[in-house]
Formats: structure tokens, sequence, C-alpha cells
């Protein structure tokens, strides 16, 4: 997985990209086919921003968090991604077996 993590009006200190790392694991531990990961930190005035978007194959998620803290939004980030790549997962899972059980019906007729 290839992080970029890139900050606007924030100094992107060791402690902040190791938490952004430690909490991208999470993503990681629920699907292992995340490709590239985007994480763009913003403070403006009293508001902090976290916003990433994840590239898996064939779709790309989006999500966004503002918090007071950035630790907080970067929780929050994290929830909504996780959330997004979860049912992403679930979707893409085959959930049609192959032993028909739903195609035999009751043929009899009442005569």
């Amino acid at each position: 997985m290839q992080l970029t993590l890139s900050g606007h009006h924030v100094e992107l200190t060791d402690s902040l990209r190791n938490y952004v790392n430690e909490k991208l694991s999470k993503l990681k531990r629920h699907f292992d086919q995340v490709i590239e990961v985007k994480v763009i930190l913003t403070v403006e005035k009293l508001r902090q921003k976290a916003e990433a978007s994840v590239f898996v194959s064939g779709n790309q998620f989006y999500a966004e968090d503002t918090q007071e803290d950035m630790y907080a939004a970067i929780d929050g980030l994290i929830d909504k991604l996780d959330r997004q790549v979860v049912k992403h997962k679930e979707k893409s899972k085959n959930h049609h077996r192959n032993n028909n059980e739903g195609s035999h019906r009751n043929t009899e007729f009442p005569v």
C-alpha cells in the first residue's frame, strides 16, 4: 500500500505520521487489496480537517472529517473509510453457491 500524506497549514510531525500509519493499518486488516491512500490534513482557524482517497482494484473511496482536534478528525476519517471498505468487501464476495439450492421448486401440481 502506497501512502501519500500532505498537510495544508500544518506541520506533519513524526507523531502525526505514525498515528496516520497506525490507523490505516486497520484498513489493511479488513481489506488487503488497498493499492494507494492519499491523506490531506488541513488546519483552518479552529477547524482541523482530515480527508483521504483510498484506491482499491476497480474502485475509489473518499471520506473527510472535521473536528477541533486533528487526532479526533483522523479517527473519524478512518472510521468512515473502514465502513466503506468493509461494505465494498461484502459486495464483492460471491454470495451465490453453485449447488442450485434455490432453483429446486416444488414442481408437483395438485390434481
